[in-house]
């Protein structure tokens, strides 16, 4: 019969040992949870009947996430480097992060029935964590780090779309 206790020392071990184990079998773990995933390669904003618009563009194809004015000001400023007055939140944030040696490390973006989700990694001081993050402001922050943005190949095959190129070429857009 086990002592009483000896699975929260067990698992406190492996939490202690953790942070121990070869970069080779982290970057294992990684890749596994990454299967399905695929990454953003350009990020744009556009202007649309229904209000601005962030174009996740991903091989031939672009996810449509409409976002508010604030936010699609603060990614194209963060896409073109444009530097406002006044820091807006996600400016504010970035530098905040920064200021205790935190940076988005990634950002992974979800579709749960009509609604898009993210979530968004933070590594501050060599501890990675994930937060649950409304997708517009994941995006605004991974433009703002240059960190990758990733969605899985359900999303693309559901919401992406052929984009219409019609429309007049816009600096600002990154390619990540």
């Amino acid at each position: 019969m086990a002592r009483p206790g000896a699975a929260f020392g067990a698992a406190l071990t492996l939490a202690w040992l953790f942070p121990a184990c070869p970069a080779g079998a982290q970057a294992n773990a990684q890749r596994t949870a990454d299967a399905g995933l695929v990454r953003v390669e350009q990020v744009e904003v556009r202007g649309s009947v229904a209000g601005p618009v962030v174009l996740l563009k991903v091989q031939d194809k672009a996810i449509p996430i409409f976002v508010d004015a604030v936010v699609a000001e603060s990614i194209q400023g963060a896409l073109t480097g444009e530097k406002f007055p006044r820091p807006l939140s996600h400016d504010l944030m970035r530098t905040v992060l920064e200021a205790f040696e935190g940076k988005v490390t990634r950002v992974v973006i979800m579709l749960k029935g009509a609604t898009y989700y993210a979530d968004l990694t933070v590594l501050m001081r060599g501890t990675a964590k994930v937060f649950d993050s409304r997708s517009s402001d994941a995006i605004a922050l991974a433009v703002h780090f240059n960190a990758p943005m990733l969605v899985s190949q359900e999303l693309l095959d559901k919401a992406g779309a052929v984009p219409n190129e019609r429309a007049p070429a816009k600096p600002g857009g990154l390619r990540l």
